[in-house]
């Protein structure tokens, strides 16, 4: 069985300087290759997808944990969703607060919580009830948000030798949003999608347009049509512009080790590895 990740640094419009993306685009290689090490020795693919989103929260180019934009009060609330493509359990959050690596809670509400999803004060009174690490709101401003930042989710894909599929979404948000605002990147099939019938998506882009679509359930359910990866990504999006005019991008893997990658914005930087080949990264 082939092992694969995949990892995108968000389809904002990346109006931003060269050296900017230069260190989007190599945190998305670190990710990539953090993800296949845990993969290449056995590990699951939701370990896979945490760590790599883990690296690209660290990230401070991009707009998820450290990097995070604040809403219109200067706050900064954050969404995440981790899926496993087995059973089809999940964890995610919504407008959390004070928390370095989001990605990392969803996964523990998937496990400990005995629940799928909590928000605000319920997600921020869970992470202290396990005693999950905080940081100071300072840790996690490092941007100013003076350029299009739409879309600058992050987020990764992985198939690991055991045939199971994984998918982890993770965003700090639109620039001043509402406060309470969320956008696609926790819902399930909209923001991430994991089924080992068919492929694991992660999307990011437009929030209030691709929960609109579905996407990355859509993206899914084009594979299960029978499409690749490549052409149920190239679909979806096309299905995203005719139906919403929203702008987007996804990154999936199937359930055979096929990648695809596909947007409709200037840039998405992005990297996959597929068993222990060479990296492939493109912004």
């Amino acid at each position: 069985m082939s092992i694969a990740i995949v990892v995108h640094g968000g389809a904002g419009g990346w109006n931003k300087s060269e050296e900017h993306r230069e260190i989007a685009l190599q945190a998305c290689i670190e990710a990539a290759e953090r993800g296949r090490a845990i993969l290449l020795t056995g590990g699951s693919a939701l370990d896979a997808v945490e760590a790599a989103v883990n690296i690209l929260e660290d990230c401070p180019v991009l707009d998820a944990g450290r990097g995070s934009y604040p809403n219109t009060e200067g706050e900064v609330e954050m969404d995440a969703l981790i899926m496993d493509g087995g059973d089809l359990s999940m964890g995610a959050i919504a407008a959390i607060q004070r928390v370095r690596h989001p990605i990392s809670l969803a996964r523990k509400i998937m496990r400990d919580s005995g629940h799928n999803f909590l928000v605000g004060q319920g997600a921020d009174a869970f992470a202290d009830e396990i005693g999950f690490p905080r940081c100071d709101v300072e840790e996690l401003l490092v941007n100013e948000p003076s350029e299009s930042t739409i879309g600058d989710t992050v987020g990764a894909v992985a198939l690991d030798e055991n045939g199971n599929l994984a998918a982890a979404t993770s965003t700090g948000g639109t620039a001043n949003k509402r406060p309470g605002r969320v956008g696609d990147s926790p819902l399930v099939g909209s923001g991430a999608y994991a089924d080992n019938w068919t492929a694991a998506v992660s999307a990011t882009g437009y929030g209030e347009a691709l929960m609109r679509v579905v996407i990355s359930k859509q993206t899914c359910d084009f594979v299960g049509l029978g499409l690749s990866a490549q052409a149920a990504c190239e679909s979806a999006i096309r299905v995203l512009e005719e139906r919403t005019g929203g702008e987007g991008g996804l990154i999936a893997v199937d359930a055979r080790g096929k990648v695809g990658v596909a947007f409709n914005t200037r840039r998405m930087p992005h990297a996959y590895a597929i068993d222990d080949q060479a990296i492939v990264a493109n912004s």
